[in-house]
């Protein structure tokens, strides 16, 4: 079977992933077990999810910044996103997640640091909103 690839209104994206002890990345929280290839493109797939919101798609932000997440164990990775949703969240949680029915991993890039997560949340007045 031949993949439908996105359109060709893609835009550059960052996913914070998993980095897996053999070297793989993978998602965060949903569909935990998948692994992302550099340079493959995926199709969204909706996994419901105990404790979590359904949002169908690949969860992405403008830049590699999500304040709210620990980067321990975990990396920023360049992707490539097509057909794309915008999804406003509070500030302390990144501000803009796009959420996209495709996406392709592009490369690792680096994490945002500690300091910079926690001086943005201390700063901020999102505590009316929940975290995910």
């Amino acid at each position: 079977m031949i993949p439908i690839l996105p359109r060709p209104d893609t835009r550059v994206a960052y996913k914070l992933m998993r980095l897996r002890r053999d070297g793989s990345l993978g998602p965060l929280f949903i569909n935990t077990c998948q692994r992302i290839v550099l340079g493959e493109w995926l199709a969204a797939e909706c996994h419901p999810t105990p404790g979590f919101a359904v949002r169908f798609g690949w969860h992405a932000t403008p830049r590699p910044y999500a304040p709210h997440l620990s980067t321990k164990g975990r990396v920023w990775v360049r992707v490539e996103v097509g057909d794309v949703e915008e999804f406003r969240r509070p500030e302390c949680q990144g501000g803009v997640w796009w959420l996209a029915r495709w996406m392709r991993a592009l490369e690792i890039v680096n994490e945002t640091s500690n300091e910079e997560r926690t001086d943005l949340c201390q700063t901020s007045s999102s505590n009316q909103f929940s975290l995910l």
